[in-house]
């Protein structure tokens, strides 16, 4: 009985209206994460600008610590599945899996943003008002002056994510999805250096997010259209005795796939992707190549495991289309580029379609070993991108590739490094990128969608062509006279050295967190 047929039978007996009742404890690694960024607009309101610095950084990381580990609590208790917040929101096992990686990743990217390393003002603009090369901006520069916004902004963004795979309607889904979107509209135009590239990026994420936002809400309406209520549970349902008009029904679940698939980048909504990549912050970047396909991911797979879980064969067709086109254009087209950040941004919807089969399949084994995946190419995407924040020139971060020739020469660990991530995005075993790849495509398979995952085989040959290009450019060609040199800060290191480790167990010794996404999707979603 929902909350509605509750009140309704209430009020038929005389009675008074119960209160709401919601288990804090459930919504605690949100609440957290909220929390903080709320405290650290008020650090921005009212802390000297010396010391913001050093209070925001403390709040982000304990808070994001605080709700990693409630996280842990949470889902060892005997039953993690059931709803909170009078049903907006699910606490079940794929959900904590993936907000536990979220968080930890988030954790990793926190140390590139909070990064410092003895450059004043760090990755970010001294005074993100003043115009491109502008008098006022050389003042703030030369005063040291270091960006603290983006710390709340950061942690509204993480709250979002955290909501967005566990929301458990429509609206809740379109609040977190605008909630986490709006931080990072900004976020990307914060840029230290390329101020104008920075800005670029910023108002073509904006205008693009909108446009999806705005297919979303208009899947949202239809399928209410359909359905009478915006609840996961009460849309399936109704599905399943058939009983509605099947023109809202599909479209507004075309018109929703496209909001969804635009924030993972699936073809041909990827468009976004490749310019933000480039002309963002490269931490905002690392936290949206590993969060936010986390929890766009999440998101994608409680619509399509419980709204259209009886559509399976009106909805595989579309989304064997999308995976296709996915891993093909984003392996293809980025043999052609010429910029790292652009060339792993077109590498991320490459592992967007690969990550894609995991929803096709359209079963426990696919739902694990996605989370697999999720957690392995989290961590092997920040420790490239914290790679590329390390190799600097004149102009800040080197991203042509020309640029990279003979670091191998110059700075082998960092070179070795790279090329390390480089292969584990290619799949070669003994790394997290093998066991993922491997673990969808044997899910694709038992599904059926054998097709599909030799698509996706010759797509990974593809996309090893330019990583090992990479590989070449580093060891095999002469450095310049005016190469760019490494710098590494400690946070930076760390996080590195975090990305090394977990790309090396999770490739050496995947089963244990095999094992723990599998016990995670026992009862798969709550409805």
């Amino acid at each position: 009985m929902n909350t509605g047929t509750q009140v309704s039978a209430v009020l038929a007996q005389g009675g008074d209206i119960p209160a709401p009742h919601i288990e804090y404890g459930q919504l605690a690694p949100m609440l957290l994460v909220f929390g903080a960024a709320i405290l650290g607009v008020l650090v921005e309101a009212f802390v000297g600008r010396t010391g913001r610095y050093w209070a925001q950084v403390p709040i982000a990381f304990l808070a994001l610590a605080g709700a990693f580990a409630w996280t842990i609590v949470l889902a060892w208790r005997d039953d993690p599945h059931e709803v909170a917040a009078e049903g907006a929101l699910g606490v079940d096992g794929p959900t904590l899996f993936l907000q536990g990686t979220i968080l930890v990743l988030a954790l990793v990217s926190l140390l590139l943003i909070a990064e410092r390393g003895g450059r004043a003002g760090g990755h970010f603009a001294a005074q993100a008002s003043a115009l491109p090369g502008s008098e006022a901006e050389q003042r703030t520069a030369q005063a040291g002056i270091t960006q603290t916004e983006v710390f709340p902004l950061m942690m509204f963004a993480v709250g979002g994510m955290l909501m967005f795979p566990a929301a458990n309607d429509l609206l809740t889904m379109f609040v977190a999805l605008e909630v986490l979107s709006l931080p990072l509209y900004l976020l990307c135009g914060l840029a230290r250096r390329r101020r104008l590239l920075s800005q670029e990026a910023a108002v073509k994420y904006f205008l693009l997010g909108a446009f999806s936002s705005a297919f979303f809400l208009y899947g949202t309406a239809l399928l209410y259209g359909y359905a009478g209520s915006v609840r996961l549970s009460d849309i399936s349902a109704q599905i399943s005795k058939d009983a509605g008009s099947e023109t809202l029904l599909l479209a507004g679940a075309a018109l929703l796939s496209v909001g969804l698939l635009f924030k993972l980048g699936g073809v041909p909504f990827h468009m976004w992707k490749p310019d933000v990549y480039q002309g963002a912050p490269t931490p905002i970047t690392a936290l949206m190549a590993s969060c936010t396909v986390v929890s766009a991911f999440g998101a994608i797979l409680r619509v399509y495991y419980v709204v259209f879980e009886t559509l399976e064969w009106d909805w595989r067709p579309f989304m064997w289309g999308v995976a296709i086109l996915t891993m093909a254009i984003g392996s293809i087209i980025a043999i052609t580029q010429t910029d790292i950040k652009r060339m792993l941004a077109y590498s991320s919807i490459a592992h967007a379609g690969f990550l894609l089969m995991g929803v096709i399949a359209a079963s426990p084994h696919g739902l694990s070993s996605t989370l697999f995946y999720l957690l392995a190419y989290g961590f092997t995407s920040v420790g490239a991108f914290a790679v590329v924040t390390m190799v600097r020139d004149a102009g800040g971060e080197a991203g042509h590739l020309s640029r990279w020739a003979g670091l191998g020469k110059r700075s082998p660990v960092v070179a070795g490094v790279f090329a390390f991530f480089l292969l584990a995005f290619a799949g070669i075993p003994l790394t997290s990128g093998f066991t993922g790849k491997f673990a969808v495509f044997k899910a694709a398979v038992e599904a059926g969608a054998t097709p599909l995952v030799i698509v996706a085989v010759v797509s990974s040959a593809v996309a090893a062509f330019f990583y090992v290009r990479v590989i070449v450019v580093m060891f095999f060609s002469e450095p310049d006279a005016d190469g760019p040199v490494v710098v590494a800060g400690p946070a930076t290191a760390v996080a590195v050295a975090l990305g090394v480790t977990a790309t090396v167990v999770l490739g050496v010794l995947p089963q244990p967190v095999l094992d723990l996404a599998g016990q995670a999707t026992t009862h798969m979603f709550v409805r």
